[in-house]
């Protein structure tokens, strides 16, 4: 299978349905690709519909999953998957991405849990990856989450991450807000985690704000503007890596769209210079 890699460009932002509407009306010329929870859109109808539709049919898609639970012990849920597969092909989405975690165990927890950094998660995790790669007959990416304990700990996140992915044989999607939030929480270098990612796996990456809840406890909540330290670290991932499409998440305290319009712009500028400054070492 091919890797995901440049299927989709530039500045992306993930689609709400509380401003579908406006986008349909009035597109960003700044954005370069949607990104939708596919729970959220697979099954829906109607007006939304048709606006999903008008927005497939113009631009670059790709899906970002919640709900497959990846990591849990119950078992896979290889309909969910196969009707992803279909909705995918309806509207030429060119990919899929979950995360790292588990939100299942006998039931919804309504909640993206840790996994065990243990060698046994490691296959047990890498296996359900591929199963999911086989019926979707393409790769998918994974994204490393923020967490708030290590429960079962056998192996830092990082050397975790990274046997997971290169047992499944899978692609990475890096949330830059994740690394930051847990580099905070967990007292690590969020440039050493940044830099020990597999960059050949790189698919594309998620930027996103979070909450202040303490000095030395952050809270992922995608309700607030990206913050400066966050905005240097991305800039410090295209130095290392070139630049790859980066996708800006905003889940609630959803502002204006003219300034979601100047986050994305924001992405927009830090690649351009990282590019830029490429090209210049290179001539």
């Amino acid at each position: 299978m091919d890797s995901v890699r440049n299927l989709v460009h530039g500045a992306g932002l993930g689609l709400r349905r509380s401003f579908l509407g406006e986008i349909v009306e009035q597109p960003f010329g700044n954005v370069g690709f949607y990104e939708v929870a596919p729970e959220n859109w697979m099954t829906i109808g109607g007006k939304f519909g048709k606006q999903f539709r008008a927005m497939t049919e113009r631009f670059d898609f790709v899906c970002h999953g919640l709900s497959l639970s990846i990591g849990s012990s119950d078992p896979l849920d290889e309909q969910f998957v196969r009707d992803l597969r279909v909705f995918m092909r309806e509207h030429g989405i060119k990919f899929y991405s979950e995360h790292l975690s588990y939100c299942s165990h006998g039931g919804h927890l309504y909640d993206l849990m840790p996994m065990p950094f243990t060698d046994d998660a490691v296959k047990h995790v890498a296996a359900r990856i591929r199963r999911v790669q086989d019926i979707l007959e393409q790769r998918m990416a994974i994204e490393n989450i923020s967490y708030y304990a290590a429960p079962g700990q056998e192996m830092a996140e990082i050397d975790f991450f990274n046997a997971v992915v290169t047992e499944a044989d899978c692609d990475v999607l890096v949330d830059i807000n994740n690394i930051y939030v847990n580099s905070v929480n967990h007292g690590y270098d969020a440039e050493a985690f940044l830099r020990a990612m597999p960059a050949e796996r790189i698919a594309y990456a998620h930027i996103a704000g979070h909450y202040v809840e303490a000095e030395d406890f952050l809270v992922d909540t995608h309700g607030a503007p990206v913050i400066d330290p966050v905005w240097t670290l991305l800039g410090k991932a295209y130095e290392l890596f070139g630049v790859f499409p980066t996708l800006l998440e905003r889940d609630f305290n959803i502002p204006s769209l003219l300034e979601l319009s100047k986050e994305v712009d924001t992405i927009q500028a830090i690649q351009q210079h990282y590019a830029a400054d490429r090209q210049r070492q290179v001539a």
